[in-house]
């Protein structure tokens, strides 16, 4: 028995609308999160991506203005390393005429002493090596001798030619007779 009342048929056309209206609507939410997350995502990966490059650029900088500040500290290293046998000579030369008094010795001690001040403002140090452990980084062995006592083996006992540091850098490394 088929029922053609057009009341129902009117709350059936009614159910359906607002059953599609429904379906549509929570599509339509489903696309419009899906649309959200999408673009939640792209804004993580452009907030990550700027992170990175940010951090990169700050480590860039960083670098760059620690090695500038290397460079200018080293910047005299040649020259001061040109002038190395000149303070070997200097100080060969005092060893010999000690306990000498003629006023050439004074002008040569004066020259000598202008020469090693001008040399400390510049920020170079003689390693002091003698009665120390001998150490491969600051030292380099050009022979070892029997030690008197078993305190002295393994230490410097003799410097045959002295090493110098430039802001504490090596720039020549101790010649010294070790212990054994």
């Amino acid at each position: 028995m088929e029922n053609n009342n057009p009341q129902n048929e009117q709350e059936l056309q009614n159910e359906i609308q607002e059953n599609t209206a429904a379906e549509t609507s929570q599509s339509a939410e489903a696309a419009g999160s899906n649309d959200l997350k999408k673009a939640q995502d792209e804004l993580a990966d452009a907030k990550d991506k700027y992170l990175r490059l940010y951090s990169e650029f700050e480590n860039f900088r960083r670098r760059t203005a620690r090695e500038k500040l290397d460079l200018i500290q080293s910047a005299n290293e040649k020259l001061v390393n040109a002038f190395l046998p000149i303070i070997d000579d200097f100080e060969r030369a005092e060893k010999a005429f000690k306990g000498s008094e003629s006023k050439e010795m004074e002008g040569f001690l004066l020259i000598y002493t202008k020469f090693k001040k001008i040399l400390d403002q510049a920020g170079i140090k003689v390693m002091e090596a003698k009665g120390t452990d001998f150490n491969p980084d600051l030292h380099e062995a050009i022979t070892q001798v029997p030690a008197p006592n078993e305190s002295q083996k393994g230490k410097v006992m003799d410097v045959v030619e002295n090493g110098y540091l430039l802001n504490d850098k090596v720039i020549r490394f101790a010649k010294v007779v070790v212990g054994s």
